[in-house]
């Protein structure tokens, strides 16, 4: 969230979040205020005008929000207002003198630095005239601003304005609004700032998710290319692989595709390098979108790959799922809070054209960008694989992240004479010599075995050097 506003939300003055139904704009207050005193040790009040106490406690506790413990610790406090609309009956002057003493008293006792304000309009909701209620509003932000807290408003959404009465949008200093919509059938939420006075900010609708650590803003421009490039090298885990590749295969932290058609081998080559990596001691996170990991581990037997003691001792960590499961955000939020977690130095991700089920081809272009930079940012190697029609190259998922792949390695199935053949060629690998020659790809009991081959792929010779 931080990027997109140019560092957070204004200090000490009054930010206004507003959307639908099911938008997530109580957690996204909530988070505010408990990210504000765990993190930066900021108290916060929290008044609330529909939810009481406990169930405000309950509904959070799922993220891993003790709001409970927060109160004990003298951290927040939550103070519900009961507003039945039945019982207002508007006579004489209309003010908020009240609230202005409740929420001074709260502020003091705990000396909090931060307020939310959730559903404000319920306080107006039995009064018609809007002269008054802008006013009150106005006063109330002034007075907010006075007491030097940061404060947080959510409200409603119109039908053809920001809020309900249309007035908050105006007297706040930040406006955010939340939208959540369904295409296609999968739902997505997004954010987007709709002003933000005396600040650059992001203008675009960023999507955002709701997890098990609260919200996740995804940016939808790349991370940025300030990632440094290194020159240590990564084996391929086959030696004749290596030996094209300048003799030393992959550089560290960059960015690795291999494309080929169905059966080529595309996971025998990754699982072939994660097993090279833990065997010295790294850390691999294999995502999959296919096959589980049990299929993998026994399928990588036969080819003389024990993955498995690498599992056992957490150097080789799977993680399968189907794309359809969830939309592209998820994918995203869960991919990057196991790299955060896990801390690998290898990840896979195998196959990413299966995203193209779940987005269109711009959204999984834009998806597959923000990983390949995550990963950069953090110097991890990255290997991604994708299945290309039998005798093409590359398929619509390649397309528009080519440029940004460093070394792209092609396999496929080569017939002549009433046989099959698997070659594998390197289309290109940035920053070092490479072979430009296509050999002969063989799967064996033994492991994986890279050769010669003539140019009418009649034979090939191994190469055992």
């Amino acid at each position: 969230m931080d990027e997109i506003t140019g560092g957070g939300l204004p200090k000490g003055r009054p930010t206004l979040v507003t959307g639908g139904p099911g938008c997530g704009k109580t957690l996204f207050a909530i988070e505010f205020l408990v990210k504000g005193a765990v993190q930066y040790n900021e108290p916060g009040v929290f008044v609330a005008f529909e939810e009481n106490a406990e169930e405000l406690a309950q509904n959070v506790a799922s993220l891993g929000f003790d709001l409970k413990e927060l109160s004990q610790k003298k951290k927040l406090i939550v103070d519900y207002v009961r507003v039945e609309r039945s019982e207002i009956e508007e006579a004489g002057e209309y003010d908020l003198n009240a609230l202005f003493i409740r929420l001074g008293h709260a502020i003091d006792t705990i000396g909090a630095k931060r307020v939310v304000l959730d559903t404000l309009e319920v306080l107006f909701g039995a009064l018609p005239n809007q002269a008054i209620l802008r006013a009150e509003l106005q006063r109330l932000f002034r007075w907010l601003k006075s007491k030097g807290v940061s404060t947080v408003v959510t409200a409603e959404r119109g039908g053809t304005t920001m809020t309900r009465f249309g007035l908050e949008e105006y007297v706040a200093d930040c406006v955010i609004l939340l939208d959540h919509r369904v295409i296609e059938e999968i739902s997505t939420r997004r954010l987007r700032i709709v002003k933000y006075r005396g600040s650059l900010h992001g203008t675009n609708e960023y999507p955002f998710l709701i997890g098990r650590n609260g919200i996740s803003v995804l940016p939808i421009t790349s991370l940025g290319l300030e990632h440094k490039a290194l020159s240590a090298r990564v084996s391929t885990g086959v030696k004749e692989l290596d030996n094209m590749l300048d003799g030393r295969g992959f550089y560290r932290g960059s960015s690795i595709l291999v494309s080929g058609a169905s059966g080529t081998g595309k996971t025998s080559l990754t699982s072939a390098f994660v097993d090279a990596a833990c065997r010295k001691g790294e850390r691999c996170l294999y995502f999959a979108f296919e096959e589980s990991p049990s299929q993998i581990l026994r399928n990588m037997r036969s080819i003389g790959l024990d993955l498995a003691p690498h599992v056992k001792k957490g150097l080789l960590q799977y993680h399968s799922t189907r794309p359809t499961l969830y939309g592209l955000e998820m994918h995203l939020v869960t991919m990057y809070d196991l790299v955060k977690e896990y801390h690998p130095s290898i990840v896979v991700l195998d196959p990413i054209d299966d995203f193209t089920a779940i987005g269109s081809q711009i959204k999984v272009k834009g998806a597959i960008t923000r990983i390949i930079d995550f990963l950069k940012m953090h110097n991890i190697t990255a290997m991604f694989t994708t299945t290309t029609p039998e005798n093409e190259i590359m398929n619509q998922a390649v397309v528009g992240v080519s440029s940004l792949i460093d070394t792209w390695i092609s396999v496929r199935n080569l017939e002549s004479n009433g046989e099959r053949h698997r070659g594998l060629f390197i289309m290109k690998s940035r920053g070092m010599s490479h072979s430009n020659q296509i050999r002969s790809f063989q799967l064996t009991d033994d492991g994986i075995k890279i050769g010669d081959m003539d140019l009418a792929g009649r034979r090939s010779i191994l190469n055992e050097t």
